[in-house]
C-alpha cells in the first residue's frame, strides 16, 4: 500500500467504510483475533483501554494520555463493565475517527473493532464516533475530551522540550462541561468569554478572559496541572488575568499563526422526526424500506430483520436474534450509505444484537 496522505477534514464520509460489517469484516476469525498482540489483555478487568492506529497496527495508547485524541489519528476505545446486579463482564467497543484521519487509518479501526468484537465473543455493543460528533456515552469515559491538531507524533513526548512546537488550547462551556480544544496560536482567536492556555512545553500560560466563568477557569487550572505532573513538574504554570496583563508578556509573542477557525457546523439534522428502516432478504433480494416515521416502540421491531434507528442523534443497528447472515453482514454497510446520503452523517453509531441491553437505544425509544 502506498504511503499514508492525509485528507482534507470528513473527506472520510464519501468513502467506502461500509466495509465494516461486510464478508471481508465478518470472515475474521477467532484464531486470528487471538494472535493480535494487543488485546491480550483486552476486556479482562473493568475499567476503560485505549488503543491508536499506526500504520495499519493497533498500539497501546499511555494511559496519562486517556481523553486526548489527535485530529489526524484514529483510535479504539474499549468500556468494560459490570451491572450492579451482574458478575459478568460487559463491553462497550468505539472506533473514534480524527477528521484528518486517512481512509488507511480509520479503516483499520473499523476493522479491528470487529476483530476485537470477535476476540469478545462478539459480547460487545459495537460504536462509530467521530470527531466533535462523540455519543454522551463515549464521553462519559474521560473526566474531558482534547482534540489536538497533527498526529501524536507531534506531542511533547515525541520531540526535545526545546523543539516543541507551542500550542494553544480553548476552554468553553459551563457547569454541565467544559470542551478543550486546540486551535491556531492567533491573538485574534482570544475571546473575552473563554478561557485559554499556552502550552509553551515548559512554560504553561493560563489566560482568563474577563468574562470567563469559574467552570473554564478551573477546569483549565486542573489542565495545567495535569500537564505539569505528565512532565515530572519540570514546566512552570503563570496564571494570567486579561484585564492585567501586559502587551508586552511572552505568552502574547507567541501569537503568530493566522486565525483559521474551523468550522463543523452543517452536519445536524434540519428534521428531527425519528425514521426506522428495515433492511430483509426475505423477498430473495436485499431491500431497505423505511418502516415508520414519529414515534417509534420496542414493538416496531421484528426479531427476524436488521432494523435502523435514526433518532437523528444518533443511530442504532439493532440487530433481530433470527436475522440471515446476509442481513447481518450488509447491516453496518446500509447505516453507513444511509448516513452518507443524509444532511448528517457524521452522528454516532452504535450495533446491537437483539439480546444485549443497551441503555442508550432504550433511552431513545423511551424518548
Amino acid at each position: 500500500m502506498s504511503g499514508l496522505i492525509k485528507q482534507k477534514e470528513y473527506d472520510w464520509k464519501d468513502s467506502n467504510l461500509a466495509l465494516f460489517g461486510s464478508d471481508v469484516e465478518k470472515n475474521v476469525k477467532k484464531e486470528s483475533a487471538e494472535t493480535e498482540p494487543a488485546w491480550k489483555n483486552a476486556g479482562q478487568m473493568v475499567g476503560v483501554q485505549v488503543w491508536r492506529i499506526v500504520k495499519f497496527k493497533v498500539t497501546q495508547w499511555p494511559k496519562e494520555e486517556y481523553g486526548k485524541f489527535y485530529n489526524g489519528d484514529s483510535y479504539i476505545i474499549l468500556n468494560t463493565y459490570k451491572e450492579a446486579d451482574s458478575n459478568e463482564l460487559q463491553y462497550d467497543v468505539h472506533f473514534w475517527i480524527g477528521k484528518h484521519s486517512t481512509q488507511d487509518e480509520y479503516g483499520t479501526a473499523a476493522y479491528k473493532t470487529v476483530e476485537l468484537d470477535t476476540f469478545l465473543d462478539d459480547a460487545p455493543i459495537q460504536h462509530r464516533e467521530v470527531q466533535g460528533h462523540e455519543s454522551e456515552l463515549f464521553k462519559s469515559y474521560f473526566k474531558s475530551i482534547t482534540i489536538l491538531e497533527g498526529g501524536a507524533e507531534t506531542g511533547f513526548r515525541h520531540v526535545k522540550p526545546e523543539e516543541y512546537k507551542s500550542r494553544l488550547f480553548h476552554f468553553h462551556g459551563d457547569r454541565k462541561g467544559v470542551d478543550v480544544k486546540e486551535i491556531s496560536r492567533s491573538k485574534d482567536a482570544l475571546d473575552s468569554g473563554d478561557v485559554f492556555i499556552m502550552d509553551a512545553g515548559l512554560n504553561i500560560y493560563q489566560w482568563n478572559g474577563k468574562g470567563s466563568n469559574k467552570d473554564e477557569r478551573f477546569k483549565a487550572m486542573q489542565y495545567c496541572r495535569d500537564i505539569a505532573s505528565d512532565r515530572s513538574g519540570k514546566c512552570k504554570i503563570e496564571t494570567l488575568d486579561e484585564e492585567f496583563i501586559e502587551g508586552d508578556h511572552p505568552m502574547y509573542e507567541l501569537l503568530t499563526e493566522e486565525n483559521n477557525v474551523s468550522d463543523d457546523s452543517g452536519y445536524e439534522a434540519v428534521d428531527k422526526t425519528k425514521k426506522l428502516f428495515r433492511l430483509s432478504d426475505a423477498s430473495g433480494q436485499m431491500t431497505f424500506t423505511e418502516e415508520k416515521s414519529g414515534d417509534i416502540s420496542k414493538s416496531d421491531f421484528d426479531s427476524k430483520d436488521v432494523f435502523i434507528f435514526d433518532t437523528k442523534d444518533s443511530v442504532f443497528v439493532w440487530v433481530g436474534k433470527r436475522t440471515s447472515e446476509l442481513e447481518k453482514k450488509n447491516a453496518m454497510a446500509y447505516a453507513h450509505k444511509y448516513l452518507q446520503e443524509s444532511d448528517h452523517p457524521l452522528q454516532p453509531v452504535s450495533v446491537l444484537l437483539e439480546s444485549q441491553r443497551c441503555k442508550q437505544f432504550e433511552t431513545a425509544l423511551a424518548a
